[in-house]
């Protein structure tokens, strides 16, 4: 869990997709985002719906990248959406270790 969150926070993407990301939190609901993002009907665990989004995000980031114009502004912000909410659904660790 740590080593997903740590991964999650030494993630760099462009300003403006993660500005969209926080904008769209919002309106993120779990029940209906995560289950047409995943194709599953009943969404995993936070945890493991984090790591299978980082790895679709990643993928992603690659198509962005290469200047695939198989790329997807939009379904990239999704991802991003989830993960940061997904992300917030993760007990922290403790402050006292």
């Amino acid at each position: 869990m740590t080593d997903t969150l740590s991964m999650l926070k030494a993630l760099r993407r462009p300003r403006l997709l993660i500005r969209a990301a926080r904008f769209g939190l919002t309106d993120y609901r779990r029940d209906r985002d995560l289950s047409r993002l995943m194709h599953k009907s009943p969404p995993p665990s936070p945890r493991q719906a984090l790591g299978a989004l980082m790895e679709q995000e990643e993928q992603l980031e690659e198509t962005r990248l290469a200047g695939d114009a198989a790329y997807s502004v939009s379904r990239h912000v999704e991802l991003l959406i989830a993960m940061m909410a997904e992300a917030r659904l993760l007990p922290r660790p403790s402050q006292n270790a």
